[in-house]
């Protein structure tokens, strides 16, 4: 994760200045930055509170864009049911995009039963993996808030954490030319034209859509191919 922190950090920091500038108090911004671990739904969220819109939208919204979490959280659902409810909580709110993605790409199937050692490799590996994530894009969303009238947004830091996320799910779609590979950049394709096409869709709705429709294709040609889906196989 270390090699992504730094671009997570700069969004993070982009993040605290857009919601300094948007009019929100510093104490709101402090408390959003410390409480919602989610870049996409902050982001999301700022114009609504300016808005003065009413709670239910504000928390509809985020719960729309944080719809794909569903995904990560059912395929990690095999590698965490043994642990205790309480770890199981704090892995659910320390994972974030990136971190889940390079959890799976290092421990492509969980751990067998009876196989503690390798259950605790693996919590430690995404526990290690969430908090190093949550670290930097906390810290940086509050040097955001602090110091957004000497960061000016045109610099386009944001954009160092899309790169960086680009960067982990390019690198899921190389390796050996296999059937289930071959799925993953169909998955990728699938996804990322939706998204775009559906783009004019309220409450980012488009992320939802991309990600049926992507497991909807692929669901679909692992019926015909009968090869594995991308995500029974990492």
């Amino acid at each position: 994760m270390a090699s992504v922190a730094p671009g997570i950090a700069a969004w993070g920091l982009m993040t605290g200045v857009a919601m300094a500038n948007a009019g929100m108090s510093q104490p709101e911004c402090v408390l959003m930055a410390l409480l919602v671990f989610a870049g996409s739904a902050q982001l999301a969220a700022i114009p609504l509170f300016v808005a003065d819109a009413p709670m239910w939208v504000i928390l509809a919204t985020a719960f729309c864009v944080n719809l794909r979490f569903i995904v990560f959280s059912a395929h990690l659902r095999a590698y965490l049911l043994a642990l205790p409810r309480a770890e199981r909580l704090i892995s659910g709110y320390l994972t974030a995009d990136l971190s889940c993605v390079q959890f799976v790409r290092r421990y492509p199937a969980p751990a067998a039963e009876g196989d503690p050692t390798t259950l605790e490799e693996q919590q430690a590996y995404l526990a290690g993996n969430g908090g190093l994530n949550w670290a930097a894009w906390v810290s940086s969303n509050l040097l955001g808030v602090l110091f957004a009238a000497s960061v000016p947004e045109s610099l386009g830091l944001g954009f160092a954490g899309i790169l960086g996320l680009l960067g982990v799910c390019l690198s899921l779609l190389g390796g050996p030319q296999t059937v289930s590979n071959g799925l993953r950049v169909v998955a990728a394709l699938a996804a990322g034209t939706c998204a775009v096409l559906a783009a004019g869709l309220p409450l980012k709705l488009n992320i939802v859509v991309a990600i049926v429709i992507a497991v909807a294709v692929c669901l679909g040609l692992e019926r015909a191919t009968g090869a594995p889906t991308p995500s029974s196989d990492g």
